[in-house]
């Protein structure tokens, strides 16, 4: 059974052209050491700063099975961005990530052993549990962080100890039913697929992660997100 599992990793991006080519690296190290079939599917948005461009670059150097370059033409948002990613997926099984190294792909491997181990139908990385958490936030950001989830750990009892994280591994029939479920936009988005995850019963493991703040580039954190995520959450909340 092991041998016949591909993982898909999608990749959404929006200027990331000084990233996409570290995080595209360490994740072909970490697939191939560990000898495991994948292939990165890199979901460019537009990106006014040739981030596509790198994305031609890394599909010669690494072949066109590997390096999945499928490109839109503006930005149209993440739940969009997996359901087109998904689209394009060979692989039974689907990971998303930043592609801003915030997420290390070194955790993978272990991602894919937590799933075997349980047969879980999606695996979320935690800051929030066991020697998880955050390195580079300033004191402000952990606390609205911490808050948010807290917060939601009370109003939904989700089963599963960090919300809003993005870095996951996800069955492909799975990520499809939950995406086809989630009405969410942006930071919110991540929080009601595990809430819709325990609504439809899927099994959830955690692998504690660490995560890193973006090496390069502005984050995406201002006050809007925050608005948005306290309205998703009373959203989340009157209707699960």
């Amino acid at each position: 059974m092991g041998s016949k599992d591909k993982y898909s990793v999608l990749l959404p991006t929006y200027n990331e052209r000084e990233n996409l080519p570290i995080i595209v690296w360490l994740l072909v190290k970490y697939f191939t050491e560990a000898d495991i079939d994948y292939e990165i599917i890199v979901i460019d948005d537009g990106s006014p700063d040739g981030t596509l461009e790198v994305g031609k670059q890394l599909e010669s150097i690494y072949g066109a099975d590997r390096i999945v370059l499928r490109p839109r033409a503006k930005k149209l948002g993440l739940g969009t961005a997996y359901i087109h990613g998904i689209k394009h997926a060979t692989g039974n099984f689907i990971i998303i990530m930043d592609a801003d190294l915030s997420h290390h792909p070194k955790f993978i491997p272990q991602f894919i052993s937590k799933q075997k181990e349980g047969n879980y139908d999606l695996v979320s990385g935690t800051r929030y549990a066991g020697d998880g958490g955050v390195n580079g936030w300033d004191l402000k950001r952990k606390i609205i962080s911490r808050g948010a989830n807290y917060v939601t750990q009370i109003l939904l009892r989700p089963g599963a100890s960090d919300l809003t994280g993005s870095f996951r591994l996800y069955k492909k029939d799975v990520l499809e039913k939950l995406v086809s479920s989630c009405v969410s936009k942006g930071y919110v988005f991540q929080m009601e697929m595990v809430v819709r995850a325990r609504q439809l019963g899927y099994t959830i493991g955690e692998v504690p992660i660490s995560f890193v703040d973006r090496v390069y580039g502005e984050s995406k954190l201002g006050g809007n997100e925050i608005f948005q995520f306290v309205k998703g959450l009373l959203y989340l909340f009157a209707t699960t």
